[in-house]
């Protein structure tokens, strides 16, 4: 349950739905004027906090640190949308009780007219200070996708130069002395007469063909490079001025009452 003396610690706390799931932070709580107690707080949801949801207060569990809620965080985020900055009405309290299954006449059901606004929770009803609140600028990142690269095989057909040595007989005349040695060959046959002696020559002649063979392999990889972008966004800020006499309290040298 929300500790209700501890109203000025609930705001920023982390809530969390059924499942243990991250829903947002707490941004605002809604008192109930008859008890005091917080009756409503509002989840700031989305990226930077932009959107805000109303859940009722009497089902979340705040150990002090953490808030957690019965309801799914799809749930919470889809709850009925209500302007934040002023007060509840009859039509809206209706709806928002609608949406979390309360019903009129039940014990579970307060009164719309019960509930008022309470955007600060230091004030009139818990102690003599009010608490001044300002909006930081909070940037995050996410992931989206900036571009696409693919690798495309495809065949280009050139030329391609290669030295290769070939080799070929050719046809030369040798004579020789008749000696005692060759004299028997020279004497076989007729004295005179005609004949022919044919040489075969060869020579190497060339052939090419072509043989597919891997020579690397390519892949694409990525790599993360950091660089500082500057955000520029606007903020609000509560000021607080002092109005009345202030001739016995602390004024500027000017005599003009002080501003926070």
């Amino acid at each position: 349950m929300i500790d209700s003396s501890r109203l000025d610690a609930l705001t920023g706390a982390t809530v969390y739905d059924n499942d243990g799931d991250k829903i947002g932070s707490v941004g605002q709580v809604f008192l109930d004027p008859a008890t005091g107690g917080a009756a409503w707080i509002t989840v700031k949801t989305g990226l930077f906090g932009t959107g805000e949801s109303f859940v009722p207060a009497t089902e979340a569990n705040w150990d002090g640190d953490d808030v957690r809620v019965p309801y799914e965080k799809d749930f919470v985020k889809d709850a009925p949308r209500v302007d934040t900055d002023g007060e509840l009405d009859q039509n809206d309290t209706d709806n928002l009780y609608t949406y979390y299954g309360y019903n009129a006449g039940s014990a579970d059901y307060d009164s719309p007219t019960d509930t008022t606004v309470g955007h600060d929770t230091s004030g009139p009803n818990t102690d003599d200070a009010i608490t001044r609140s300002e909006e930081h600028l909070r940037v995050g990142t996410e992931r989206v996708e900036t571009g696409r690269a693919r690798l495309h095989k495809y065949v280009v057909t050139e030329q391609e130069t290669v030295t290769v040595p070939v080799s070929h007989e050719e046809v030369r005349v040798v004579t020789e002395p008749i000696t005692d040695g060759n004299i028997g060959d020279a004497l076989d046959g007729p004295a005179i007469s005609e004949e022919e002696h044919e040489v075969v020559l060869t020579g190497d002649r060339v052939i090419t063909d072509t043989e597919a063979v891997p020579v690397e392999r390519v892949r694409l990889d990525t790599e993360t490079v950091t660089e500082q972008e500057t955000v520029t966004g606007d903020v609000r800020k509560e000021r607080i001025d002092i109005d009345g006499d202030t001739t016995s309290g602390t004024t500027n040298t000017d005599g003009t009452a002080p501003r926070i």
